[in-house]
């Protein structure tokens, strides 16, 4: 092991914690990592991978991730891969195929490309050894960041036969660590924590009036000019305002957000890498997965979503143990606009309502099939609350998932038809020939008819798709899925939609609340009077921080009294038809009723939901008007007018 540890990563020793979470994964045991940002957790896979006799499969939530982690282990000569959206057939076809040989020992995915049924049926032929989950907070509903999609690991963990998981995060608290234990049977013997102390950040918290906030930024950045900083900003626009000003007043700086061109973002994380540009002012888009090790400053020029938020994001800096400063220009100003992100992912009870009744109309077909995209349109609930729902709906009983499926496959021939079956005999010239029959074509593209395969010629649908990723893998076609469709087996469907639609919204409601108090918590822990590295690792569970780092900005006593956001007009003087007329005219031509408090309400509030995609609400004047105000007195004016 410490062999390996030298001569392939060119590391003497092991960091703390790396050598547990290794031995226990050596050991056949399923195991946590839960490192600070920066403390080399991903060596906690890489290395047992190279030991291991068969595929390490990592999965991760973000393309960054991957593509550095991927970049790192080729250039120690490991044999490691990405399949991803961003590739092409060809690359994706080459990695398949050296996983299948047993030539590739990391094989790196995000966790959508599980519902592939194309990948899970390769998956199915590949041999693996470990199962590694990336950012691993993920799966619980607790997390500050909980992807519903990460609840199906266990399972899938199960169906391909893997024997052991390795959990990977670096901010997670004692709650959410508990809940990542049981979802993977993990003994707390096997859960690795190293503490989330760091001694070389400085953490500042300035107390700064709105108005004064660029002003102060420049003067930070000009006293550090070159220096490598990240500033972090709440919105798109906000990344583009600030890195104007910046380049106005002499610095160097590039705004980074995920509104930019893939391209672009990518030049510009390489430029930043490169050393050829130092100061980035990037949404929470950027930074994942980046190991700059001498990043010096990172700036908050506005409040982090959360603890954990902030705990990653002052994590970049100082990764090659030097000083780095980490500092917040704190006030209250944003923090209702932060508290809207929030809100946003409340469904509305009558949407909630609406998938109920969606389920208990295919009870006579014994499943539910439908596609996400319509379903979040239809019932005006965004993607990510919905999957959360589905996810509910499972854990209660009433639905389990079966697969998902792309409704339509198409592919385009590379060589003649008659050329692919002259390649076949017997049989399996007949199955290859009845594909290539009842496949429509148009001037490019067939499109496969499963119906009139099945009908026909009783082909499953899994063989012909497997046939098809043959012709591709041969380069005879190029082949397309499209329209992905979830399909759920119905356990349970002699429930009272009402009632249960009244608590599901609940339980909706008080996840938003604990976000609300998750933003509250962060506050607090700004404004704290005791030591800033203390009270953070006491966030996280961990009592063995210093009580006094010397270096924060409290124990330099500067105690942060953050000043509350300016005085805002009073809402009773707001002209409620000249903010709100025309969306409610818009909202009733289109929908044949008038907007409920809530609807309006999150028009007011800048809260985009599917339906408004469709009203354009953001060109409809009205839109964000009241943004800075607290969601619950725009509600409550709202409903006075509505009801008035």
């Amino acid at each position: 092991m410490h062999n390996t540890l030298e001569q392939v990563f060119g590391f003497p020793q092991f960091r703390p914690g790396q050598e547990a979470a290794i031995s226990a994964v050596l050991a056949g045991r399923s195991a946590a990592a839960i490192f600070p940002t920066g403390s080399g957790k991903s060596i906690c896979y890489q290395l047992p991978a190279l030991m291991l006799p068969h595929l390490t499969l990592v999965v991760s939530p973000l393309l960054a991730l991957m593509q550095d982690q991927l970049a790192f282990l080729q250039r120690h000569g490991i044999s490691a891969g990405s399949i991803d959206s961003a590739q092409s057939r060809d690359d994706a076809n080459d990695v398949m195929a050296r996983a299948r040989s047993g030539e590739l020992k990391i094989l790196m995915i995000s966790v959508e490309r599980l519902k592939n049924e194309r990948f899970r049926n390769f998956l199915q032929q590949v041999p693996i050894s470990l199962l590694v989950v990336d950012e691993a907070h993920c799966i619980s509903e607790w997390g500050h960041n909980f992807r519903p999609d990460y609840l199906k690991l266990p399972d899938y963990q199960r169906q391909f036969n893997i024997p052991q998981t390795l959990l990977l995060t670096a901010t997670a608290t004692p709650k959410v660590i508990a809940d990542m234990q049981a979802k993977f049977a993990i003994a707390a013997d096997d859960v690795v924590t190293t503490g989330f102390y760091r001694p070389n950040l400085n953490l500042l918290v300035e107390p700064v009036r709105g108005q004064d906030k660029r002003r102060r930024l420049v003067e930070w950045m000009t006293e550090r000019a070159g220096q490598p900083s990240i500033v972090y900003v709440t919105l798109q626009k906000t990344a583009e305002h600030i890195a104007e000003h910046l380049e106005r007043n002499g610095i160097q700086a590039e705004a980074y957000h995920a509104g930019l061109a893939h391209d672009k973002r990518e030049a510009i994380q390489k430029r930043f890498m490169a050393g050829q540009s130092n100061c980035i002012v990037a949404t929470i888009a950027f930074g994942m997965g980046i190991d700059k090790s001498d990043i010096r400053n990172v700036v908050h020029f506005d409040l982090p979503k959360s603890i954990e938020n902030y705990s990653q994001e002052i994590g970049r800096a100082g990764r090659d143990g030097q000083p780095s400063d980490c500092l917040v220009l704190a006030n209250r100003d944003s923090l209702n606009v932060l508290e809207n992100f929030v809100y946003g992912d409340t469904p509305e009870r009558d949407g909630i309502r609406y998938v109920l009744d969606e389920l208990k109309a295919s009870v006579p077909e014994g499943q539910w099939e439908f596609l996400l995209g319509p379903l979040a349109d239809q019932s005006n609930i965004r993607a990510l609350p919905l999957k959360t729902l589905l996810v509910q709906l499972e854990l209660r009983g009433l639905i389990a998932p079966r697969y998902a499926y792309y409704a339509e496959y198409r592919f385009k021939y590379l060589l003649e038809p008659e050329a692919l079956l002259e390649r076949f005999d017997g049989e399996r010239r007949d199955f290859v020939g009845a594909i290539i029959q009842t496949s429509a074509r148009a001037r490019t593209w067939a499109t496969v008819n499963f119906e009139a395969m099945y009908s026909q010629y009783s082909a499953e649908r899994n063989r012909v798709v497997k046939a098809l990723d043959y012709f591709q893998e041969k380069g005879w076609v190029e082949l397309e899925s499209k329209q992905m469709t979830e399909v759920y087996s119905l356990l349970h469907s002699d429930f009272d939609s009402d009632a249960l639609s009244a608590e599901l919204h609940e339980y909706f409601t008080r996840h938003e609340q604990a976000e609300v108090a998750r933003i509250h918590a962060m506050l607090e822990v700004f404004a704290t009077e005791r030591c800033l590295g203390y009270r953070l690792a006491e966030y996280f569970g961990d009592h063995n921080a210093p009580e006094r780092c010397g270096h924060c900005s409290v124990c330099h006593g500067q105690v942060a009294r953050l000043p509350a956001p300016p005085e805002l007009p009073a809402l009773v003087d707001k002209n409620f038809a000249a903010l709100c007329g025309d969306f409610i005219h818009r909202h009733e031509q289109y929908t044949g009723v008038i907007p409920t408090a809530e609807r309006l309400t999150r028009f007011l509030c800048g809260i985009s939901v599917p339906l408004f995609t469709k009203l354009k609400a953001r060109a409809i004047p009205g839109f964000a008007a009241l943004e800075e105000y607290p969601y619950a007195e725009v509600r409550s004016w709202a409903d006075d007018h509505l009801l008035g």
